[in-house]
Order: C-alpha cells, then sequence, then structure tokens
C-alpha cells in the first residue's frame, strides 16, 4: 500500500476532509448587523479601522453599547452564516439606501404589508403612536400589528373588556411612567393576563424617552410638581409654548432605535414579540 506523503495534507498537514470551509469574506460595510461569535454579541458596525494589531471593527448593539472587535478569519455570523469581515474598498457611488429598517431591523426591499393581525398594541397617546411608528413602522406593517392610543391608562381597563383578549387575539400595551405604588401599576395590574401585557417606562412622558442628544439639549429639564411636564419643558428649554410644535422639533431628530433610551426600546419589542408569538410556539 502505498504511503501517503506529507505534502498530500496540505502545508498545515491537516487531512482534506478535516480542513474547513473558507468562511465568505464580507466588507464591513456600516449598519450591517452581525454577531461575534466567542461573546455573542450582535450589533451594527459602526466604523473600521487599522491599528498596529490589525483591522478592528466597532458594532452597537440595539442598546447604544459599543464593542471593538478584531477582523479575524471566521470571526462573525451574518444571518447565521460564519463570515470573515473585510474592510470595505472606497466607493464613490451614492449610497443604496439603509440595510435596515430604523427599529435594527435587517430591511426586506419590496415586501408587502401583512394582513392585521386581531392582536393590537396600545399606547398612552398620539405622541407615542408617532414614535412606535418612526422607529417601528416598517416591522409593524410586515408583522400586521396595529397600534392605536388609548388617550390615558384610566380607559385601559374598559378597553381590555371590549377588547375581549384571548390566545388568538393577544393585547400589549406600553404605559408611561410605570413604576411601583402608583396609580399606572395598579391599573396595569388589574388587566393583565395570560393574553394582556402590560409594560412601561420609568420616564415621566414619552418625549424624555428620546436622547437628549438627538434633540440637540444637554439634557431634559426638571419640572416642579403640580406643573404641567410638558409645558414645564417648553419653558425651561426656551421653546415657544406650543407642545405640538415642540413635539414635532423632537420627533424630526429621532432617525432610528439609536436616538431612543434602552428603557424603551425594550419594552416596544417586547409587546411585539408578545402579540406576532404563534399560539403553537408559547
Amino acid at each position: 500500500m502505498a504511503r501517503m506523503r506529507s505534502r498530500d495534507y496540505g502545508p498545515d498537514l491537516t487531512p482534506p476532509w478535516k480542513r474547513s470551509a473558507p468562511a465568505p469574506e464580507v466588507p464591513a460595510e456600516v449598519d450591517l448587523v452581525v454577531e461575534e461569535v466567542t461573546t455573542g454579541f450582535c450589533g451594527a458596525v459602526i466604523r473600521c479601522e487599522k491599528t498596529a494589531q490589525g483591522p478592528v471593527v466597532t458594532l452597537e448593539d440595539r442598546f447604544g453599547k459599543h464593542r471593538v472587535f478584531p477582523m479575524e478569519p471566521r470571526g462573525f455570523l451574518l444571518e447565521g452564516r460564519v463570515v470573515t469581515l473585510v474592510r470595505p474598498a472606497p466607493s464613490t457611488a451614492a449610497p443604496q439606501g439603509p440595510a435596515r429598517t430604523a427599529s435594527g431591523s435587517i430591511a426586506v426591499p419590496g415586501a408587502r404589508a401583512r394582513v392585521a393581525r386581531a392582536g393590537r398594541i396600545y399606547v398612552e397617546g398620539r405622541h407615542d403612536a408617532e414614535l412606535v411608528e418612526r422607529v417601528w413602522g416598517d416591522d409593524l406593517r410586515i408583522e400586521g400589528v396595529v397600534v392605536e392610543y388609548l388617550e390615558g391608562i384610566d380607559d385601559l381597563p374598559a378597553i381590555v373588556r371590549s377588547f375581549a383578549p384571548g390566545p388568538d387575539a393577544r393585547l400589549g400595551v406600553l404605559v408611561d411612567h410605570l413604576v411601583p405604588g402608583t396609580k399606572e401599576s395598579r391599573i396595569a395590574a388589574s388587566v393583565t393576563g395570560d393574553d394582556v401585557l402590560v409594560v412601561g417606562h420609568p420616564y415621566v412622558d414619552v418625549w424624555e424617552a428620546v436622547k437628549p442628544s438627538s434633540v440637540g439639549i444637554a439634557q431634559w429639564p426638571r419640572v416642579p410638581r403640580g406643573q404641567d411636564w410638558k409645558t414645564g419643558v417648553c419653558r425651561a428649554l426656551g421653546w415657544p409654548p406650543n407642545t405640538g410644535a415642540a413635539w414635532q422639533r423632537i420627533l424630526s431628530g429621532v432617525r432610528s432605535y439609536r436616538d431612543l433610551e434602552p428603557a424603551l426600546l425594550g419594552r416596544v419589542e417586547e409587546l411585539i414579540d408578545f402579540v406576532t408569538v404563534p399560539v403553537g410556539s408559547r
């Protein structure tokens, strides 16, 4: 029997049947969403840089956290596939549009809106609804989720009774200033059940869930108790006393999930999952 020579195994002496197929090289374009294989950190590419130790890539997750990773071979997952990130070639071509939706999901070009589900998501007011539409609108249309607003949490028990939620028609509710011991928390507890999920953020109003830097201010003002919060904010910032105009100014600064605080991001994602998970998967 002929003896196998070392050169038949290749330069690394690894038998051919044990060699891993080379991972495809993918340019690390800005906004590309990948997962680092060792840590499981998932985020969008912010930038690539050349360092003394080799090229590195900075990723930003949906909560705004940044991590820097070396661009090693087979170091990342892209839609479940192992890939090697490489520095993108300089391009003079015009940008082809965002690779993701405003919520950070991978965009689906040409996707049609799904027929509306029986389930719904309710938010407290019109501003909340407009903010959710601005960031999650594309995702909601693909999932067939309709968002409506309550104009105040006091009406929530009556709305839940009228809606008659069930396994195939779940109801998710987003509440402002949902902290223990408040009226809002007591109302939320009274309607929560297997097919009703009420979640909230700690902010007095959804305005405050927009990062100050996205609005062009250093921080949201503190408004003394007893004063209308929105009016007090306008006064403290020197804005005209028109809360509708102020909201449009705030909303214009929101371009994606990066402009929102993590305390709001996680809650909206939780509600979308709650109303869209198939019955058999729960």
